[in-house]
């Protein structure tokens, strides 16, 4: 018989561990080698995103009302090569649909070392740290929990009530998943 040790958070829960020990608040911070988290106003410094190196773009806020309208074209001149999710900052938008595309983007653009990724939204806060966070459990194995500790020590993130809802249904499936393999694996040694 297989069981897990890993027990997903309540929302409450990670709303607790979100806010302590949090790093203060950016406009931009580096939360993972070659990835900075960011809010519009450094999605739209050119200058600035030069200066990091920035390759990569992913866009958690495309869009004209409430967003940050940039685009594929914003960035021609420098060869950032962009990715934009058109999503709502509202407990009811579901963000997840995106959690796949997002994590492939996400890690191809990892797989080169000499790129960088810049993930925004408006705040940098919400929509763009649940993007990332999906992209650390599904890409790189990490539960919600150790996925959220690693990026509050960096940067101060605040995902809304319904993408934690959303990361905390992905880190059940994820775990399900991963115990299944461990299960299948023990039972044919």
């Amino acid at each position: 018989m297989c069981e897990s040790d890993d027990v997903t958070p309540s929302c409450y829960e990670l709303d607790k561990v979100l806010n302590r020990g949090c790093a203060a608040y950016a406009p931009y911070n580096e939360v993972w080698p070659q990835v900075y988290i960011g809010d519009e106003a450094t999605a739209k410094d050119k200058f600035n995103l030069k200066k990091l190196g920035i390759t990569h773009v992913l866009n958690a806020a495309e869009g004209t009302w409430n967003n940050v309208d940039t685009g594929a074209s914003y960035y021609g001149d420098m060869g950032v090569v962009y990715h934009g999710v058109v999503a709502a900052d509202t407990p009811s938008f579901d963000l997840s649909q995106y959690f796949i595309t997002a994590s492939h983007f996400i890690g191809t653009a990892l797989a080169d070392p000499n790129n960088k990724l810049l993930v925004h939204c408006v705040m940098g806060r919400s929509r763009s740290a649940t993007l990332f966070l999906a992209y650390l459990m599904i890409s790189e194995g990490m539960t919600l929990a150790d996925a959220a500790d690693h990026v509050k020590t960096r940067r101060r993130i605040l995902p809304n009530w319904g993408f934690l809802k959303q990361l905390r249904e992905l880190d059940t499936k994820l775990q399900n998943q991963r115990q299944g393999a461990k299960c299948i694996g023990s039972e044919s040694r």
